[in-house]
């Protein structure tokens, strides 16, 4: 039997290995899509590329191997069925279950450790993807001038250029726009002609200008009405402009910025921050019910009061504001309005405030549970396909991958919505979060019941058998009742 288990596993590993590279290249596509906008024309070097998607690698790491389990498991057990290994083993005598034995072992081991993956690797992983996306979408476009825009790239110039030659970098009718160290366009260069090149360093962009005069408008130190509006003006035959570049330089923005983000943070850490959002929001309401009833005098009835006569003495019920002139009851009554709306602006901006906190809540609740699910969402998977595998009896790529893609999509789509109604409060998040792995373990139970007492699930002939009995007794009906 030791023979037969790692016969089992080597036929597993090899699918899966490959299952799991396709799944983290086709979710790598996805951000791909997603960013390319942010990668383009910023001149990054290939190493800060590839520390991105590294960092977004490890992010898929937890949703790409429920999917290459189920595609491996429905490989491995679609090939053992298929040639007929399957049925050898179960008519010596050897359960479907004790078959799956050490292949249920495997997948116990990377459920365990996606969940500490997911715990340990997946926070670090996400602080530097945030961090490194972040400075990326920051970081200036790469110097790059097209004829007929002005490039705004570099801090507090903006340069335009009429033509432009790739190869030998000449330009042509160039205006440059000098706001370094003042407000507005106050210096003015235009050339007819130039050309740019860059330090060995990199550090500065050297630009020669040729046939062209420049405007520098002056300090106005004369009063407001005698303002003159002094300026200089020079041409020149040559001018050399050493511009500094290091405002398009890459720099890494600091991790404290989202270090304290819940997708960075280990369980222990998310149950500390819950515990604290919890005090947070109850310290809220008490505060809340504390003002009110410092603040509020409630009567039995706020309209009507029994006032004493004041001839005979004798309690009379008379209107409250009766007691008052006209101007008092006006000051009154706009006192009580103006209260009532300071009461209710209060309480609103209280419970908007809890909402809030709330909302807060539920994402960290999300992260925890996302902790646990897709190591059990593994498991849960592997039971559908191990057992389908068996069942349909087909092995190589084109049908268990198309079987395990179907059963994904359902199990992503049910996921996707859960969370969804999650974070919006629609249910609670355990249950949001649980939702597909709710639905589809009976599916996990039946396949695999079905796959030990060699259910004919994927069987034409078995289906066909039945429509044509179907068939057969509503023919009698019809002949009988004729």
């Amino acid at each position: 039997m030791k023979k037969i288990s790692k016969l089992l596993i080597r036929s597993f590993l090899g699918p899966f290995i490959v299952s799991f590279l396709i799944s983290v290249f086709v979710f790598e596509l996805q951000f791909v899509w997603l960013y390319l906008d942010d990668l383009m024309g910023k001149g990054l070097e290939f190493f800060v590329i590839l520390q991105l998607l590294a960092y977004f690698s490890a992010r898929l790491v937890s949703m790409a191997l429920p999917m290459a389990i189920l595609m491996a498991s429905v490989m491995t057990m679609g090939n053992l069925a298929e040639h007929y290994e399957l049925a050898s083993l179960k008519s010596a005598g050897i359960s479907l279950l004790r078959i799956m034995r050490p292949l249920i072992f495997s997948v116990f081991i990377m459920s365990v450790g996606a969940f500490f993956f997911a715990n340990n690797v997946w926070p670090i992983a996400n602080l530097k993807f945030r961090t490194l996306l972040y400075s990326i979408t920051k970081q200036k476009p790469a110097l790059n001038l097209v004829e007929h825009q002005f490039y705004t790239g570099i801090d507090d110039l903006a340069i335009r250029v009429s033509s432009k030659n790739e190869e030998t970098d000449e330009l042509g009718d160039v205006l440059i726009y000098d706001h370094r160290g003042q407000r507005g366009n106050k210096t003015v260069i235009r050339a007819k002609s130039g050309n740019m090149k860059q330090t060995e360093d990199e550090r500065y962009l050297v630009l020669r200008l040729y046939d062209g005069y420049s405007y520098d408008e002056q300090k106005e130190t004369a009063k407001p009405k005698d303002k003159k509006y002094p300026s200089v003006s020079n041409s020149f035959k040559e001018q050399i402009l050493r511009i500094d570049l290091s405002s398009l330089e890459f720099q890494k923005a600091d991790e404290e910025l989202f270090a304290h983000a819940y997708e960075m943070m280990t369980i222990n850490q998310l149950d500390n921050t819950i515990d604290s959002i919890d005090v947070k929001m109850e310290r809220r309401k008490q505060d809340a019910i504390k003002y009110i009833y410092k603040n509020t005098a409630y009567l039995r009835d706020s309209v009507q009061l029994i006032l004493a006569d004041h001839t005979s003495n004798a309690p009379t019920d008379k209107s409250l504001l009766l007691g008052f002139g006209h101007s008092q009851q006006t000051r009154i009554l706009d006192a009580a309005q103006k209260l009532a709306r300071q009461q209710h602006d209060f309480i609103d901006n209280a419970l908007k405030e809890v909402e809030t906190k709330e909302n807060f809540k539920r994402r960290h609740l999300i992260e925890w549970h996302r902790k646990f699910f897709f190591a059990v969402a593994s498991f849960v998977l592997f039971f559908i396909g191990a057992p389908l595998g068996a069942i349909i009896r087909k092995g190589g790529i084109a049908m268990p991958a198309l079987t395990a893609f179907v059963l994904f999509i359902v199990y992503y789509v049910i996921m996707v919505v859960g969370e969804k109604m999650a974070k919006i409060g629609t249910i609670d998040v355990w249950l949001g979060m649980w939702l597909s792995t709710f639905v589809l373990f009976p599916v996990g139970v039946l396949m695999t019941w079905k796959a030990m007492n060699d259910s004919a699930l994927m069987d034409k002939e078995a289906y066909s058998k039945f429509f044509k009995k179907i068939k057969n007794r509503l023919a009698k009906k019809d002949v009988a009742k004729a």
